[in-house]
């Protein structure tokens, strides 16, 4: 079974930018969210996905993605997904080895968090200076709780 690992935190200042590489703009919405899991649909520049997540445990979950039509995924997100939409852009950045791949999100407020995918739990990457706290399980953090905080 797919599982992705990840640790998400907040990013600090702007020195990040200096190593991102372009970004890509992403636009998702959920579809169904639970105790179960979530489905998402996910339009990320001229690609889309339907992906299935297991409940977290941890900093772990099972993640299953699939590509799809991209008509197909504006379709959904426009009749089927939940509203407000998660739109973003993210910057994937090279730093010390580790690639993290850092969301600047749309909307009034501004946020920026930065994720990093793990191969073990118990993996820890060095983290550059521009990392700020971590809020991998902070439910203030989720996509849910962001659509809702940036739709304001």
């Amino acid at each position: 079974m797919p599982i992705e690992i990840e640790r998400k935190f907040l990013v600090t200042g702007d020195d990040w930018r200096r190593l991102a590489r372009p970004g890509r703009r992403f636009c998702q919405g959920r579809i169904a969210d639970g105790p179960n899991g979530k489905v998402r649909i996910r339009r990320a520049g001229d690609e889309a996905f339907i992906t299935f997540k297991g409940p977290r445990h941890g900093i772990a979950r099972a993640e299953f993605e699939y590509p799809i039509p991209v008509a197909d995924a504006e379709e959904l997100l426009k009749r089927f997904c939940e509203k407000p939409l998660v739109e973003k852009t993210r910057h994937e950045v090279p730093c010390d080895g580790v690639v993290w791949e850092v969301d600047v999100y749309a909307g009034p407020e501004a946020l920026t968090l930065a994720e990093v995918e793990l191969e073990r739990e118990t993996e820890r990457p060095p983290r550059p200076g521009w990392i700020g706290r971590e809020v991998t399980t902070d439910p203030d953090y989720s996509n849910t709780a962001i659509a809702r905080r940036l739709s304001r």
